[in-house]
Formats: structure tokens, C-alpha cells, sequence
């Protein structure tokens, strides 16, 4: 399968913005994508923290396995991060991370209050790789169309600064993901649940990758969507199961045109609850 590799100019600049208006953030916000909590996450992102207070948000959980969520969600907390899941494309009610960015900031609006602030801006930045769902998280807090949302990655171009109804402003920046993937599963990865533009990669390879990790670990999912049974999927290799499955839903030998509509039903949940980094 080909290398997958993608980072645009303007990636690299979000960076340098970020690391620019790091004295001015009093939390980070990294929102994570539940299916991806590992291959999602930016390693520049830790490195730009210098110790501020962090939240971890797994965003669309509705389409992750719900046990890995759960097992993911202590992982992150006993990395000493504040933890929350969520479906931001659902969820309008945004009380629970509002409560959650003021426990993170409890120490700096303290100290302000006792100086005799009162109720003290709370300035915070969402950082997160295209397409995990950061745009609409913003929206929910600012509670209208601030930040543009769409359902390819690489949409938001720009860096801003938006107010809420609260006490909390927010630092919007475009997605950022790393210049190399020193693993090229992570790729495959971020390709299958649409993190990385489709011009950069075949839709084959990730189906064929898709394939071989549901055989492995979503069995039950594989089979129904393949419409065979278990014997049936393992005496074929993934190619010919690509084939057969691409028969199955009557478009003959045009796998190509199958593997796009997999991607597309694997993404929207139509296949099951999928984790792709399993604890």
C-alpha cells in the first residue's frame, strides 16, 4: 500500500500561531477523535502546552466502541488531563465543558479574584488534527456559526478569537497534523475515519486496511456488512474479500467505487461502533 503523507503550508502556520499565543491561553483543549485517541493526537500538541492546564475531549464518541471510550477516558486522566467524551454534531448543551474549563482554570481566576477580579476572562485554545470535530464544538460554546464547519478536513484556514455568553473566550486554529507519520498505519488510520483529504491516498488501500482490522477485531460488524459468514470471510484473502464484497452489493468488479462507499458507511457509523487504537 502507498505512504500516506499530508501537510500544507497553512498546517505549519497554525503551529507558529499557537506557539505565539501560548502566554495568552489559560487552557488547552485538545479534541481528540474517540475512534483515533492515539493516532488523533498530535505529538507538537504536548510539546506546546509548557504546563498549561489541559482538557482531552474525545469527540464523536456516538461512533466509537463505547468499551474503548471508557478505557481510553482513564488513560487520559491518569496522564493528570481533565477528560470528557462527547457528540458534538448532537449535543447543543455544552454546561458540562463550560463546568469543565473552569475547573481547569480554577487556580488562575482564584489567584485573579484575590487580587480583587471579578469574574475573570478565561482564555482558552482548541487544538485538534482536520476533521476531529473542533470547528462545531466552537460553534456550541459561542452558540452560533462562528467557525466554519464542513465535513472534509482542511476547512478551517484562519486563527481568531471568539466570546461566549460566559466568561470564556476561545482561540480557534486550523487543524494541524504532523509532518510525518513515523507509523504508516497512523495514516491509514486517519484516512479510514476521514481525517486526510481523499486526493492523497486510493480508497482501496484503506478499505483493504479497514477490512483487515475489522476481521481482527470486529467480526460480528464485518460480517454483517460483508453479507457472509465467518468461514466464508477467512477463506478469502482481504483482496478477494474486497471483491466479493463489492459483488455483494451489485456493483460487479468496480472496487474502487465499493471501497468509496465503505469509507463512507464506515465513517458515519453504518458498519458499527469502530475503535481503531484499541487499549
Amino acid at each position: 500500500m502507498a505512504n500516506i503523507q499530508w501537510y500544507p503550508g497553512h498546517m505549519n502556520k497554525a503551529k507558529n500561531q499557537l506557539e505565539d499565543n501560548l502566554d495568552l491561553i489559560d487552557v488547552l483543549i485538545e479534541v481528540l477523535d474517540a475512534r483515533l485517541p492515539v493516532s488523533s493526537r498530535n505529538p507538537m500538541i504536548g510539546q506546546l502546552t509548557k504546563k498549561k492546564p489541559h482538557i482531552v475531549i474525545l469527540n464523536k464518541s456516538d461512533l466509537a466502541d463505547p468499551i474503548q471510550t471508557k478505557l481510553w477516558t482513564k488513560y487520559f486522566q491518569k496522564e493528570g488531563s481533565f477528560v470528557m467524551s462527547m457528540d458534538a454534531q448532537h449535543n447543543t448543551n455544552m454546561t458540562a465543558l463550560f463546568k469543565l474549563i473552569k475547573l481547569a482554570a480554577k487556580e488562575k481566576t482564584e489567584k485573579l479574584e484575590q487580587k480583587g477580579a471579578s469574574n475573570p476572562v478565561i482564555r482558552v485554545a482548541l487544538a485538534g488534527i482536520p476533521n476531529c470535530g473542533k470547528s462545531t464544538i466552537i460553534n456550541r460554546l459561542v452558540g452560533r456559526n462562528a467557525a466554519i464547519v464542513g465535513d472534509k478536513p482542511g476547512v478551517t484556514k484562519g486563527q481568531s478569537w471568539l466570546k461566549t455568553k460566559t466568561n470564556v473566550q476561545i482561540l480557534d486554529t486550523p487543524g494541524i497534523l504532523w509532518p510525518k507519520f513515523s507509523d504508516q498505519t497512523v495514516g491509514y488510520k486517519l484516512a479510514a475515519c476521514g481525517a486526510i483529504k481523499e486526493d492523497i491516498f486510493h480508497a482501496d488501500d484503506v478499505a483493504l486496511f479497514a477490512i483487515n482490522f475489522l476481521k481482527e477485531n470486529y467480526t460480528k460488524d464485518l460480517e454483517k456488512f460483508a453479507r457472509l459468514n465467518i468461514d466464508q470471510i477467512n477463506d478469502l484473502s482481504d483482496p478477494d474479500l474486497l471483491l466479493e464484497m463489492t459483488q455483494n452489493y451489485g456493483m460487479r468488479d468496480d472496487y474502487e467505487r465499493f471501497s468509496k462507499f465503505m469509507l463512507l458507511r464506515l465513517r458515519k457509523g453504518r458498519i458499527g461502533r469502530i475503535t481503531f487504537d484499541l487499549r
